[in-house]
């Protein structure tokens, strides 16, 4: 019981938990009222596993010897080892919501072993990518060298699997109107899938009243391909020409971190990357900062933003966004209410949006006003976890 309601099981699905970009999982499944979340994985990113409740986190590899081989079969047969299902049977779920589709193609043996429903969310790249990135080493067919290139080969199996897992789940989430058309147009039944924005802390996220905002540029994100962040820095370039003090400060570290650094040394930006942050750092930053500026693109694999969390967290802070009109984007953001948005890939209109909420605190504030008032209403993580529950809700009574 937990304030006088009954509480249920479910599982909630990522197979590598958690990594640090992911903390609106974690929020949204501790945000569940009559629900109680046990997270699964086969591994562990570590970066968010202090965060858990006590014994509410199953990784599975931590359960065998010899992880990689179990993990490995689990994942190409559904072959599900006895001290697996042991773990898993005492924790008595009722669903399982698996996060992104190939998460929800490896959590398709579990739901079958419990006879439970299954629910997957489409995230974004999961949606939207069409072929493997540039970078990704290719596919080895021999097994004795699989395990060293298994990050491109379950890639490539969820893509030829993709429309097969379109009819198998019980429900598909989308977490933007962009996502669920992706989805549709790539051979979901309509039906068989809806838009669930997921939601932000606004009690977390709360502007600090009476602080003066710098003039900074704040990006808070991975450093990949879909971020944009190399059009953000040749943008500043313009802008501190004008603006001298403009300060850029980037959070976050991924594969494009060294040439990104690289280039801002070359264009003689002033930068602090700070790499990865706790997000009570990250919301320290977004409090002193004057413009948040996450400037998506899709990527060339196909990969593109499927709503954008941070743009939200960023407006629960009174932060002004500035961005590109990418995937789910101009439903995180309203533009010219919350922030601008541009015509992607251009930098030069960039460069003067920025330079002109860095020049005019007043339409800074009412921006940010206005994009607290929003996330208040239309994304508030208590309001939408309730409907998510009515989702549970209606899987579970229909299984029954």
């Amino acid at each position: 019981m937990q304030g006088g309601k009954t509480m249920r099981n479910i599982l909630i699905y990522r197979d590598s938990f958690l990594p640090y970009s992911e903390t609106f999982i974690l929020a949204q499944g501790e945000s569940l009222e009559t629900y109680s979340p046990y997270y699964v994985g086969t591994s562990c990113a570590g970066a968010l596993e202090s965060e858990v409740p006590n014994r509410k986190a199953i990784i599975l590899d931590r359960l065998v010897s010899q992880p990689g081989f179990w993990k490995t079969l689990y994942k190409l047969s559904g072959f599900v080892l006895p001290r697996w299902k042991k773990q898993i049977y005492q924790t008595q779920p009722l669903l399982i919501h698996a996060h992104g589709g190939k998460d929800g193609d490896f959590a398709l043996p579990l739901s079958r072993l419990l006879n439970i429903p299954l629910i997957v969310t489409f995230h974004g790249h999961d949606a939207t990518i069409e072929k493997q990135p540039a970078d990704f080493k290719p596919l080895v067919p021999h097994m004795m060298d699989f395990i060293s290139h298994r990050g491109s080969f379950y890639v490539d199996r969820y893509l030829e699997r993709r429309t097969r897992l379109f009819h198998v789940p019980d429900k598909f989430i989308a977490v933007s109107d962009f996502i669920r058309k992706t989805v549709i147009d790539k051979g979901c039944p309509s039906e068989r899938i809806l838009t669930h924005y997921i939601g932000i802390d606004t009690e977390r996220f709360t502007p600090v009243q009476g602080v003066d905002r710098e003039p900074i540029v704040l990006f808070v994100g991975r450093l990949v391909e879909k971020k944009g962040v190399e059009y953000l820095i040749r943008a500043m370039s313009d802008v501190q020409k004008l603006i001298p003090e403009a300060q850029l400060v980037l959070i976050g570290d991924g594969a494009k971190s060294s040439p990104l650094k690289k280039m801002a040394d070359r264009l003689n930006i002033n930068a602090k990357f700070l790499g990865r942050q706790t997000p009570e750092n990250v919301i320290r930053w977004m409090n002193k900062s004057a413009v948040f500026c996450g400037p998506s693109v899709v990527a060339k694999s196909g990969d593109a933003e499927g709503l954008g969390m941070v743009f939200l967290e960023a407006q629960a802070l009174e932060l002004p966004v500035v961005s590109f009109k990418s995937g789910g984007i101009p439903e995180a953001v309203a533009d010219e209410e919350t922030g601008i948005l541009l015509p992607e890939g251009d930098t030069q209109a960039l460069g003067k949006a920025i330079t002109v909420l860095l020049q005019n605190p007043e339409l800074r504030a009412r921006f940010g006003k206005a994009g607290r008032h929003r996330v208040l209403k239309k994304f508030d993580l208590k309001k939408q976890t309730a409907k998510l529950e009515n989702i549970y809700d209606k899987l579970i009574s229909k299984g029954d």
